[in-house]
C-alpha cells in the first residue's frame, strides 16, 4: 500500500485516515499516517490506540533480532536469530554466581510490574567480564532464553554503528534486552581511540542515558578487558548498575565441565583427577576443545568413541605443546601454559 484513504464510521464517531507507505523512489523512508476528525481528542485517541496496537502486534516483538546496514547504506535490515537450546546445567559457574546473575536479570523481569508500581527504575545495565572462553556470551544467551516475553536485540560487529536505531527499537518493543558483545571494542579509554571509535562510544553512552528510568530495558554488556573500559561507561550508575566477573573455572567447575563435554561419549579413564589438576587456569572453551580432540583421536582408532587416558594425554599435548601462544590465547589458556 503506497497511498490510501480510509473512512471510518462507528456510530457518531467518524474519522478520515490517510496512509502513505514507504517508497524507495521518494524521500519517504517510513509509513506516514494522518488523521482528521471533528474533534482533536478523537484523532488523538485513535492514534494512541493505533500506537499501542502496533507495539503489541509488532512482528519483531519477543524475537531475537539484530540490525545491519543495507548494502546501499541508505537504510537498515533486520535479521532474525535463534537462541541456542540451553539448560541451566549447561552454565558452569562457581556456586552462587549464576543465582546472582539471574536475580539481576530474570528475577528482576518477573517483578517489573511491582517495581514500576513502587516507582523504582526499570532501566538497568549488567556488565559480564572475565578472560576469553569463560562463558560470558553463553551466559547472556541463557539469560535471554529464560525471558521469552522480552525482545532480544543483539549488537555485534557491524551493528555497533546502529546503536541509536537499536535503542529506538528496544524502546518501541519493551520489555527488551540489548546484548552488546565485546563492548571494550567501542568503549576503550578515549586516549587509545580514534575519532570514529569515540563517536560510537559517545552514542552508546548517550543512548543509555537517554532512556526513561521506567523504560523496561536491560543492557547486558560483555568484555574480556574490563581494565580498558571507559570509566564513564563502567562506573556511572544508570549505565551499568552491576558488574559481575565470570572467572576461570576452579577444580569443581572443571570437573563439571569434563562431565558436560563428555556427554555422548564413552569414557574409560583410570582417574580424572590428574587431568583436572593439569588444566588449572584454563577456560571452559579449552576443556570443550580438549574433549573434542580426544574424541577425534578415539574415532581415528575406530574404537566406537571410547576415550581413554592416552587420548586425553594426546589431546593435551597437541593443544599445549603444539598449539602455540595464539591457540592458548584463543581458548583462554594463555596464562595457564605461559
Amino acid at each position: 500500500m503506497q497511498s490510501g484513504l480510509y473512512l471510518i464510521c462507528d456510530g457518531d464517531f467518524r474519522l478520515a485516515v490517510m496512509l502513505r507507505g514507504a517508497s524507495e523512489y521518494t524521500w519517504r523512508s517510513g509509513i506516514t499516517i494522518e488523521v482528521m476528525a471533528s474533534e482533536r481528542t478523537q484523532a488523538e485517541v485513535f492514534l494512541a490506540q493505533l500506537r499501542n496496537s502496533i507495539r503489541k502486534r509488532n512482528v519483531y516483538r519477543g524475537r531475537v533480532v539484530s540490525l545491519v546496514e543495507s548494502e546501499d547504506r541508505r537504510g537498515m535490515n533486520v535479521q532474525f536469530h535463534r537462541l541456542p537450546s540451553l539448560n541451566r546445567d549447561d552454565i558452569i559457574l562457581p556456586d552462587g554466581l549464576l543465582q546472582r546473575i539471574e536475580r539481576q536479570s530474570v528475577g528482576f523481569s518477573r517483578v517489573a510490574d511491582k517495581l514500576r508500581t513502587a516507582r523504582r527504575h526499570l532501566k538497568r545495565g549488567m556488565l559480564l567480564y572475565g578472560p576469553p572462553g569463560t562463558g560470558k556470551t553463553l551466559t547472556a544467551m541463557y539469560l535471554a532464553s529464560q525471558m521469552p516475553d522480552r525482545t532480544i536485540i543483539l549488537l555485534t560487529g557491524r551493528g555497533m554503528g546502529l546503536i541509536e536505531k537499536s535503542c529506538e527499537m528496544a524502546r518501541l518493543l519493551q520489555p527488551a534486552t540489548l546484548i552488546v558483545e565485546d563492548v571494550d571494542l567501542i568503549a576503550e579509554e578515549r586516549t587509545s581511540q580514534n575519532k570514529s571509535c569515540n563517536a560510537v562510544l559517545f552514542e552508546q553512552l548517550n543512548q543509555m542515558d537517554g532512556l526513561n528510568e521506567d523504560a523496561d530495558i536491560l543492557f547486558i554488556l560483555t568484555t574480556n578487558r574490563p581494565e580498558t573500559l571507559e570509566p564513564a561507561l563502567a562506573a556511572r550508575p544508570g549505565r551499568v548498575d552491576t558488574a559481575i566477573e565470570i572467572p576461570l573455572p576452579d577444580a569443581t567447575c572443571r570437573q563439571r565441565l569434563f562431565e558436560l563435554y563428555s556427554k555422548g561419549l564413552k569414557l574409560s579413564l583410570e582417574n580424572l583427577d590428574p587431568f583436572i589438576a593439569r588444566t588449572e587456569g584454563v577456560s571452559a572453551a579449552f576443556i570443550r576443545e580438549l574433549m573434542r580432540k580426544a574424541a577425534l583421536f578415539a574415532a581415528d582408532e575406530g574404537n566406537e568413541m571410547l576415550i581413554c587416558d592416552r587420548h586425553l594425554d594426546e589431546a593435551l599435548y597437541e593443544l599445549v605443546e603444539l598449539g602455540g601462544e595464539l591457540t592458548h590465547s584463543i581458548l583462554g589458556a594463555g596464562k595457564a601454559f605461559s
